[in-house]
């Protein structure tokens, strides 16, 4: 193509749960959109799935959906311990990185793909931007948490959604390469509110009229395992169900 190497950045991108593929989904459009209007520098984006959401439902219909495409690099990594799980994402993310040698690599959220990849990079000195930076629940318990602290620690460029996140990182002692971007959350809901109108069934389907109604996922260790936590949340959905559908 006649590129140098300045007038060309590659990033490799790691993705590999759910929430991350629609986060992805708006960053891969803005770079598309970029490269078509051949503006410099030009971008070219490896994308990496680790394979943490795996099946269909969680990953396949987000790609085919959301006009991802297929993966560059599908690793294939799931269904065993967090160490377990992080380890290996390392093991086989830091061979990709030494091989094509990016400028940036770009992780999303706090999952342990967003920690491996962070990781890998880091320790070869490649730069990592993390999207969602300076997030914070506060709770050390959840795995989440840690990957998220961890993640901001080692990145050169933290892309943040709200001026809370960039008071967090500040706090923490985080303040170069700190960007106050925007929520990617809801440029994706702007970005696909259209296709979605078109196409979904959603609430035929579930019987809902445009009206108000309630929609509740409740999924985390903290809710579900504790018998006590989960007949409170089951509760409260159930008396707000006597007002509206739930």
């Amino acid at each position: 193509m006649g590129l140098t190497r300045n007038s060309l950045i590659t990033i490799v991108s790691v993705v590999g749960a759910r929430p991350q593929f629609v986060k992805a989904a708006v960053v891969t459009s803005a770079i598309r959109q970029w490269n078509a209007a051949d503006r410099k520098p030009r971008i070219n984006e490896i994308i990496v799935h680790t394979g943490q959401h795996y099946d269909k439902n969680m990953s396949a219909v987000f790609f085919d959906d959301l006009k991802l495409g297929e993966p560059d690099y599908l690793l294939g990594i799931s269904g065993v311990g967090h160490a377990a799980m992080t380890g290996r994402m390392l093991e086989q993310i830091e061979p990709l990185l030494l091989e094509h040698g990016p400028d940036y690599l770009l992780v999303y959220g706090d999952t342990n793909s967003t920690l491996a990849g962070a990781l890998a990079a880091a320790k070869i000195h490649v730069p990592v931007a993390h999207v969602e930076a300076g997030l914070r629940s506060f709770n050390r318990r959840m795995p989440e948490e840690i990957n998220r602290v961890l993640t901001d620690h080692v990145a050169a460029l933290l892309l943040c959604p709200s001026e809370t996140a960039r008071a967090n990182l500040a706090r923490e002692g985080i303040t170069d390469g700190v960007q106050l971007v925007g929520d990617v959350m809801l440029d994706a809901s702007l970005l696909f509110r259209d296709a979605a109108r078109a196409s979904s069934d959603a609430l035929a389907r579930l019987g809902l009229t445009d009206g108000p109604f309630v929609l509740a996922t409740c999924h985390r260790a903290e809710n579900t395992d504790d018998p006590q936590a989960l007949r409170e949340i089951v509760t409260g959905l159930s008396a707000i169900a006597q007002r509206m559908p739930v």
